[in-house]
């Protein structure tokens, strides 16, 4: 089950950004998962659950944004859902996607922390990317 070592990394990630911001506990995180990223979102939030014992992640929530499978089509110049497993042939044309347009995401898109977090002491310190929503200092 590679979800136990998906979540670990997630609470490694999110504890590091708390900490940054001064904050002693984590109130939500929130991922992008696609439906082609071999996750199992359910598997996901037991062992979320079990790896944010003792971290200040625990009692936090694990948000899950499923993201559908979408592939291109050069010749019908569409786009189309793909399913999983993947089909991966055109519905209309009958002929093979290009590319695969989403479905492959495993992003941490948000580590939300509690009100008021102490700030970090400079702008721009580590764990202020994008990945973070935070009050403005």
């Amino acid at each position: 089950m590679h979800e136990l070592s998906i979540a670990s990394a997630v609470v490694e990630k999110a504890e590091r950004t708390a900490r940054d911001h001064g904050a002693t506990s984590v109130d939500a995180v929130v991922l992008r998962i696609g439906e082609l990223a071999g996750v199992v979102p359910d598997a996901l939030r037991f062992s979320f659950g079990l790896v944010t014992e003792g971290t200040l992640l625990a009692g936090a929530e694990l948000v899950v944004e499923e993201v559908a499978a979408r592939a291109w089509c050069e010749s019908c110049e569409d786009a189309f859902g793909v399913g999983s497993p993947p089909a991966l042939l055109c519905p209309r044309c009958d002929r093979a996607a290009v590319r695969v347009l989403s479905g492959r995401e495993l992003e941490l898109v948000a580590v939300s922390l509690p009100d008021n977090p102490v700030c970090p002491a400079e702008p721009g310190a580590p764990g202020t990317e994008r990945t973070t929503d935070v009050p403005q200092c």
